[in-house]
């Protein structure tokens, strides 16, 4: 048996217990010690093979109560587009120039939108963004003329969510200093999400576990009768 690290010996939780949302909430956020403000992160287990096209899980959802990030939004775009991107707050704005920034190695932003002219530009750096996430994508609202909504979407608490090979969600609902009640809101709204986004060749059980943690503190597994809908 591995021996248990100092901080997890102080850890509050019985890692084989399944826990009302709440209950497992209100504990994340008790496990949640680090000096620094922890991220509360949930991991949804689905019921599907992301390697099959008809079951890929994705999608956007807007945390009604944030995310506590500060999310800096780069846009491709030219002319008054450029403008309504700078008016909404992208920090990083521009067509070839951002280009060659990007291929030189310098990434500066979290989320990437272009509206439709530029991603002939964009398709060029399709290595970069691709691994990293951040690869413009229609489906996703982030190749689009309302340039402006969707960099106050990014920053307003709108996340990404994605299937990992695995078949599980990762995505962070909020910061350990939230109240619980604001990261239960949060946390509905993304289950919500991924529960609608369920794609027609799944089969069978869809939601299969739910566990939350903390950026540094252990997992919580919840009840899968809580979701027993889904």
């Amino acid at each position: 048996m591995a021996k248990l690290s100092k901080k997890q010996k102080t850890w509050d939780i019985d890692a084989v217990k399944l826990h009302a949302v709440d209950e497992a909430i209100s504990l994340a956020k008790t496990n949640a010690t680090a000096k620094f403000d922890e991220t509360i992160e949930v991991a949804l287990n689905l019921g599907v093979d992301p390697r099959h096209a008809d079951q890929m899980v994705r999608g956007v959802v807007t945390l009604p109560k944030g995310t506590g990030k500060d999310v800096r939004v780069g846009v491709f775009a030219r002319g008054p587009k450029a403008d309504e991107a700078r008016a909404a707050g992208a920090e990083v704005v521009g067509a070839e120039d951002l280009l060659e920034t990007i291929q030189g190695g310098t990434v500066d932003f979290d989320r990437c939108i272009a509206t439709p002219d530029m991603m002939g530009l964009v398709g060029r750096l399709g290595k970069i963004l691709g691994p990293k996430g951040l690869m413009p994508n229609p489906k996703l609202g982030t190749v689009t003329m309302n340039v402006g909504e969707a960099v106050k979407a990014a920053k307003g608490g709108q996340v990404e969510y994605r299937v990992e090979k695995a078949g599980i969600i990762h995505s962070g609902i909020g910061k350990a200093s939230f109240p619980a009640e604001d990261l239960r809101a949060n946390f509905d709204a993304l289950v919500d999400a991924v529960v609608k986004a369920k794609p027609a060749g799944a089969k069978g059980k869809y939601l299969k576990k739910v566990a939350i943690s903390s950026s540094m503190g252990p997992g919580i597994k919840i009840d899968p009768a809580e979701f027993s809908a889904a």
